[in-house]
């Protein structure tokens, strides 16, 4: 695959993957108590498909990498290996979410009910992300694949993430900004990067019609 059609792909994967987070997170703040099974089952299997479309997004982006900034595959392999870990122990999550739901005759809120996803979806979503972010950042501002905010906003996130790791420390009530299953945890964090992958998705998708020519490494592109 060619620097454009990397771009292109790699494009589609990021917007695809946002959208799907993106209509998954308001599904989680419908009903203030034990939400219908029909609920749970419904954004489960939306977050199962935008996790499928993050990983096809963060193998996209190595090959990316590989193909236009071959110095920096060390940093694509990174977040794409970061991002494979994420995708998976999210998936299992949710699996356990799932499976939680249909054995139970009646509505349970999983995300207070099943506590083996407590640091799944918290704590070690969290430090993965922060390795993908960073792995991100470092082989754009190294390369010059994006404009300069793709790589400074991937670096901010990742800190934020970093920032989160310690909450297992404070309880378990989704109601809760900072507890290991807090909305802000999880939900929030969930939804600041379906909102960052549309925008990186859109510009890097954006950015095929003008690939450049690479016999060197080019500087970072101004915003």
């Amino acid at each position: 695959m060619n620097e454009t059609g990397a771009r292109r792909f790699t494009g589609v994967a990021g917007i695809t993957a946002a959208a799907g987070l993106i209509l998954e997170v308001p599904l989680y703040f419908v009903y203030s108590g034990p939400p219908p099974d029909s609920n749970v089952l419904a954004r489960l299997l939306i977050g199962i498909i935008a996790l499928g479309c993050v990983l096809v997004f963060a193998t996209a982006f190595r090959e990316l990498v590989k193909t236009a900034a071959p110095e920096q595959e060390w940093a694509g392999s990174l977040a794409f290996a970061a991002g494979l870990a994420y995708a998976t122990i999210t998936l299992v999550s949710s699996g356990l979410e799932a499976g939680a739901v249909i054995a139970t005759d009646h509505s349970i809120d999983p995300t207070i009910t099943v506590d083996g996803t407590y640091i799944l979806y918290g704590t070690v979503s969290r430090m993965l992300l922060a390795m993908f972010l960073a792995a991100f950042a470092h082989a754009v501002s190294r390369s010059g694949l994006l404009p300069r905010w793709t790589y400074r906003t991937g670096y901010a996130l990742a800190a934020i993430n970093l920032a989160f790791m310690p909450s297992l420390f404070f309880g378990n009530t989704p109601a809760h900004f900072y507890a290991a299953n807090g909305w802000g945890t999880t939900a929030l964090m969930g939804a600041i990067l379906s909102y960052w992958l549309l925008a990186v998705g859109i510009t890097t998708y954006r950015s095929a019609r003008k690939a450049p020519r690479r016999g060197m490494a080019q500087p970072a592109v101004s915003a």
